[in-house]
């Protein structure tokens, strides 16, 4: 018989299990930091610096204390993380390096065939050549290995040496040593993983195993399609096939959803009289990131929070329904809204430009006192003075 889980004990236990119900200001430090990043299991890395890039802004949001030269030190002094692929880039625990070696393997042919189609026969013949150019002589960016008068582009426009750096990137030859002004910096990946996690082997089952038992430790609860989705390494015919072989360690789980309907989930029968006891969020009002793990999963959070989410970065500009950029907001258990804001770093101003509520939030003056105070958090942490909030904001 199933357990039965309602949409707002659902949504607690998620929250926990992302990092959402801590106190915000409990100190972090470096250890601490580290711990966070692997509870949450990765934290996606995006270019895009409307406010602050995805990464600082993720863990910002779970925790005030949390300082940018922490996350450096643990990329590239103390190595215990590494940037590679989930469902996109991110920042991942080292000693999660070995399961990553069986994606390069599953992928590494048909990334070699995707490029070959793009650029033509031979073109893989800089591959070798970069790759002996960064064992000979050390660490190079792009820029350093770009031909002279090659014009830049997308990455239909690559020259042969960039795309070799990123099929070496992706394959697991090189790895990002560190970032110069958010441009990558390539090294070999046994100059970079520490030796202990760059040696170890793991056959598939134990690959196939790690990779469905830890996304589900972190999901809470889950169905095959999300396990899969988590890391981005087993397809959702893995996971189903995991689930079935080892259904003496989980429970059936009927969730309650945001729409008043039921779906059939799967939690560890260990782990669930923890789970269903989930500790009360923080009653503050957040800004989140458009890429926060709360809402990787456009479909999931839907279903839990009824919160229909989409980057409309690349939507043209007339068929935006809200902006370029917008921020989720999280206020307890429920996301009431979103937020268009941009910080102009010259001018020290955090500009809001529009907010959107949900349908039945209010814009009660407590409301937007906790919205006022958590704008000023963000303006703090983004290195601005003040907040402007510009003419027709409110809507």
């Amino acid at each position: 018989m199933a357990i039965l889980i309602d949409n707002g004990q659902a949504r607690k236990i998620f929250l926990e299990r992302q990092g959402l119900s801590r106190p915000p200001n409990r100190q972090l430090g470096r250890q601490g930091l580290y711990e966070l990043i692997e509870e949450l299991g990765f934290v996606q890395v995006d270019s895009i610096q409307t406010v602050e890039r995805a990464h600082h802004q993720i863990l910002f949001s779970r925790n005030q204390t949390y300082r940018r030269e922490d996350l450096t030190a643990l990329l590239e002094k103390d190595r215990l993380l590494f940037e590679h692929w989930t469902h996109d880039a991110a920042i991942i625990p080292s000693a999660f390096f070995p399961y990553w070696k069986h994606r390069f393997l599953r992928r590494e042919e048909r990334i070699r065939a995707n490029w070959g189609r793009w650029q033509g026969e031979g073109y893989d013949s800089a591959f070798e050549d970069t790759h002996q150019r960064i064992r000979d002589r050390g660490p190079v960016m792009a820029r350093e290995v770009k031909a002279e008068g090659h014009t830049s582009g997308g990455w239909w426009n690559w020259h042969p040496s960039k795309t070799a750096l990123e099929y070496l990137w992706h394959t697991g030859k090189v790895a990002i040593s560190g970032r110069v002004n958010f441009q990558k910096v390539y090294d070999l990946a046994e100059r970079v993983i520490p030796p202990d996690h760059f040696e170890t082997e793991v056959d598939h089952p134990a690959f196939v195993d790690w990779a469905c038992r830890s996304a589900l430790t972190r999901l809470g609860f889950a169905t095959s399609g999300e396990i899969a989705a988590f890391w981005d390494l087993v397809t959702p015919l893995e996971a189903k096939a995991w689930l079935a072989e080892h259904r003496d360690e989980l429970d059936d789980v009927m969730l309650g959803t945001a729409d008043g309907r039921q779906r059939l989930s799967h939690g560890f029968a260990e782990q669930l009289p923890t789970l269903i006891d989930p500790p009360e969020p923080p009653a503050r009002l957040r800004v989140l990131s458009p890429f926060d793990p709360l809402l990787r999963d456009r479909d999931r959070a839907e279903r839990l929070f009824g919160f229909n989410y989409r980057i409309e970065v690349f939507v043209p500009e007339p068929k935006r329904q809200y902006g370029y950029y917008v921020f989720p907001l999280l206020e307890g258990t429920r996301m009431v809204g979103r937020i268009d804001m941009k910080a102009d770093r010259k001018a020290g101003v955090l500009q809001v430009r529009r907010i959107w509520w949900e349908k039945g939030v209010r814009a009660s003056t407590g409301r937007l006192e906790k919205l006022d105070a958590e704008l000023g958090r963000l303006a703090r942490f983004t290195g601005v003075e003040r907040i402007d909030y510009l003419d027709g904001w409110l809507g």
